[in-house]
């Protein structure tokens, strides 16, 4: 990019240059070591995204439809929710050891609470009106949630993937950064040992630039299913 107001170059080496009009603010050499462990952070952000997502959506469309059951686990879901995440990151490492799944584990943590609570919301917004028509004319469970409660769900997850995949990143770096020896959350607290600025920046412009990306992806994935939640509605609206 050219020198403007605020720009930004990259040269053939990895290096970033800023620049502000014409002058050269600073130039972060992005180190050979940072993409293998920018390999092993987008590998646990993407297991965790993945398995919460799933799993927090599965148990939302469990306990929706079932409020005696939901009112008999609801205290247990929302302590273990309160559980402050630090402290939760050291158990793991003891339980799952310093590889990649104890930050998996850490990251499902946060996604699969935010997940579930807005499935479990969207699931009972449902009107009882139209689930009693459906009901009627003689729809099973699976047709239920396949018609009813899927969709009026996935409103409220899409509304959330944006924070949901900034969480899978901040529960991954955080893993990394209490234990590991792999990942950008290890290097940067080894950067910061000895006092390694440029390390430091490269790797939270490097995480920032790859929460961008996914962000782009979730929203063009939101673009693409959007035509298939106008469908389950007009099956809703003949229902």
């Amino acid at each position: 990019a050219k020198p403007g107001a605020f720009s930004y170059a990259t040269t053939g080496n990895g290096s970033l240059e800023l620049y502000w009009q014409d002058h050269l603010l600073t130039t972060l050499n992005f180190p050979g070591t940072l993409y293998p462990h920018l390999l092993v952070t987008l590998t646990e952000t993407l297991l965790a995204f993945l398995l919460g997502l799933t799993s927090g959506l599965a148990l939302g469309l469990w306990l929706g439809p079932t409020p005696t059951l939901a009112r008999v686990l609801s205290p247990f879901i929302k302590a273990a929710n309160a559980v402050p995440r630090v402290v939760l990151a050291p158990l793991l490492v003891m339980w799952l050891g310093l590889g990649i799944a104890s930050k998996v584990a850490l990251g499902i943590t946060l996604v699969f609470f935010a997940v579930f609570f807005n499935v479990y919301q969207g699931v009972r917004e449902v009107s009882p009106a139209l689930l009693a028509n459906v009901r009627l004319l003689g729809a099973n469970r699976w047709q239920l949630i396949r018609i009813v409660y899927l969709p009026a769900a996935l409103g409220w997850v899409f509304s959330s993937l944006n924070t949901v995949i900034g969480l899978a990143f901040v529960g991954v770096v955080v893993g990394e950064y209490l234990g590991s020896t792999r990942g950008i959350g290890y290097l940067i607290l080894q950067a910061e040992a000895t006092f390694d600025v440029n390390t430091v920046l490269a790797g939270i412009i490097v995480l920032t630039c790859c929460a961008l990306l996914f962000d782009a992806l979730l929203a063009r994935l939101e673009r693409r299913l959007s035509a298939w939640r106008q469908q389950s509605d007009d099956e809703q609206r003949r229902w």
